[in-house]
């Protein structure tokens, strides 16, 4: 009964059904073991198996963590705002382009010395 009740506590903390057309999507926080939330985005659609001649939902799921809600709900802000206006932002795009300092530098190195040690 014990592992039960764990299970029962991890429950949707939050639950949200957004249908939109021929999609159905469910935002649900959930809470980990250690009580860390974290967010699923489930993507369900309604398809018909001709074989079987049934309907079934095929569904696909996100998993966001805390650490990762900033950095996906800008990208998700910057997707809408490039289908929106058409426009992309362009200092984002020069900082990707741009190589770090420590990437840029080379390095001399010689093969010729490769080896010698297993042959002798």
């Amino acid at each position: 009964m014990q592992e039960n009740e764990k299970y029962e506590k991890r429950d949707d903390l939050f639950s949200k059904v957004v249908r939109a057309g021929k999609r159905t999507y469910f935002f649900d926080v959930k809470a980990t073991r250690t009580n860390q939330q974290y967010l699923t985005i489930t993507e369900s659609k309604r398809r018909f198996n001709e074989e079987q001649g049934k309907f079934f939902y095929e569904k696909h799921k996100v998993f966001l963590y805390g650490e990762d809600f900033d950095k996906f709900k800008e990208g998700l802000n910057d997707a809408i705002s490039f289908i929106e206006t058409g426009e992309e932002k362009i200092e984002e795009i020069e900082e990707i382009m741009e190589p770090k300092s420590e990437i840029s530098s080379t390095v001399d190195v010689s093969f010729e010395d490769l080896g010698e040690d297993v042959i002798s």
